[in-house]
């Protein structure tokens, strides 16, 4: 049984910084993990994502260049280091962990959520 729990989240403001991490319980070596995002009233959506064994990383375009998304085998955390934050990334973010692609969605092992607001 694989759980998450995020930490991290806050209010900051724009342009500033956040780093949000995910604890990682279970077996997860062959899993894809990655950060989704869900503004109020919208859908959760596509933020990051981690390949747990080889360290692929993918980013959707309105994150890229601003985020990163890491990893520490070690102490089984994820990672996701924003920058340059925008009042528009203002969200719930949660950590998701599974096969991988648009299985992801689907997969029974999320997290709690962790806010982050963004003023202007």
């Amino acid at each position: 049984q694989v759980q998450l729990e995020e930490s991290g989240g806050g209010l900051v403001q724009a342009g500033g910084s956040l780093r949000l991490s995910c604890a990682v319980s279970g077996r997860i070596s062959r899993y894809v993990m990655a950060w989704f995002r869900q503004q109020t009233g919208k859908e959760r959506e596509f933020a990051a994502s981690i390949n747990w064994s080889v360290g692929a990383t993918y980013y959707e375009d309105s994150v890229r260049g601003r985020f990163t998304i890491s990893k520490d085998n070690a102490e089984n955390t994820m990672y996701l280091q924003m920058n340059n934050l925008k009042p528009e990334d203002t969200a719930v973010y949660y950590c998701v962990a599974g096969p991988g692609g648009s299985s992801l969605r689907t997969s029974p092992f999320w997290g709690q959520g962790t806010q982050v607001t963004v003023s202007s």
